[in-house]
């Protein structure tokens, strides 16, 4: 090792932890795309923003009792990304074949909700036969919204209908239009409430998640960070009230993470809009489910 190798480092990583991508097994990237915004805009500081915060979260998950140096992770750095939606799919979907090609996971960084098509698509023919769980306040289930047929409103409604996954299961859904509930159905999407989850529990509604997921093989796993109440995170894109806690969310999320995750991603921080609450709540949801994976993959 060269003293320029044992001295020096990337100064933004994500944990601060950083293996060769040769060496890593989970590859990390971040999509800071946000130009199809409805609402609010900025999802675009958001890689930086997280990675800034998650060098400051202890690496230790009491939850699965793996510490985050000790996960074989590598950051690639940020996408160089287009304001054109499609072409950020696109170059999404070839940076995600790359990884999975080589037998890594990819966990992106958003960024706005739209680049989860991109990482579906990246997963190549194991897509069509991969259960989709999105932990999200809204389906995102529209055709079309402001003139656009691709934005964060339609994204999941193309997943359906293009990369047509084994299933797609919502959850922490509080916000939507009879449109989406009409194609979300048309398409076979099952739903959580956040209502639901308030009221039985997170125990209990994971239970009925894993349930729900015994057929598949793959499972994909995308967090809106909107899923949580602003309370919880209040710099998000499109904050909608009577959401999750950040507990509900990682008792649901962490108890999926099993050895059939192909892949994850955590998007919509829109970090201007507080003073850091969100960036540090997407770090600990990201950090907690990578040490979650890992610890499925020692059994």
């Amino acid at each position: 090792m060269s003293y320029l190798e044992l001295f020096t480092s990337q100064t933004n990583v994500f944990g601060s932890v950083q293996k060769t991508f040769e060496d890593g097994k989970y590859v990390v990237f971040g999509v800071p795309f946000d130009s199809t915004s409805s609402y609010r805009n900025g999802a675009r500081f958001a890689p930086n923003a997280v990675r800034h915060a998650s060098q400051n979260v202890e690496t230790y998950s009491f939850r699965s009792g793996i510490d985050l140096e000790d996960v074989a992770l590598h950051d690639a750095g940020d996408l160089n990304v287009s304001l054109e939606a499609m072409k950020t799919v696109d170059m999404t979907r070839l940076v995600v074949e790359d990884i999975v090609a080589v037998g890594k996971m990819p966990v992106a960084i958003g960024g706005e909700h739209t680049i989860t098509l991109g990482e579906i698509k990246g997963l190549g023919v194991k897509a069509a036969k991969t259960a989709v769980v999105s932990f999200d306040a809204h389906l995102d289930f529209r055709c079309e919204f402001m003139d656009s047929t691709l934005s964060h409103t339609t994204f999941m409604q193309i997943i359906s209908e293009q990369v047509k996954p084994a299933k797609i299961i919502e959850v922490g859904t509080r916000a939507v239009c009879k449109e989406e509930l009409a194609a979300a159905k048309k398409a076979g999407a099952e739903f959580f409430t956040s209502q639901q989850i308030i009221k039985q529990g997170s125990l209990l509604v994971g239970e009925q998640l894993r349930e729900a997921l015994l057929p598949y093989d793959n499972l994909y796993l995308t967090v809106d960070m909107d899923v949580l109440d602003p309370a919880y995170a209040p710099a998000v894109q499109n904050p909608e009230p009577e959401g999750l806690s950040t507990t509900q969310l990682l008792d649901l999320a962490c108890s999926i993470c099993d050895k059939r995750v192909l892949g994850f991603d955590v998007v919509e921080v829109a970090p201007i809009y507080d003073q850091g609450v969100s960036a540090v709540t997407a770090a600990k949801v990201t950090m907690e489910m990578l040490c979650q994976l890992e610890a499925s993959r020692r059994k």
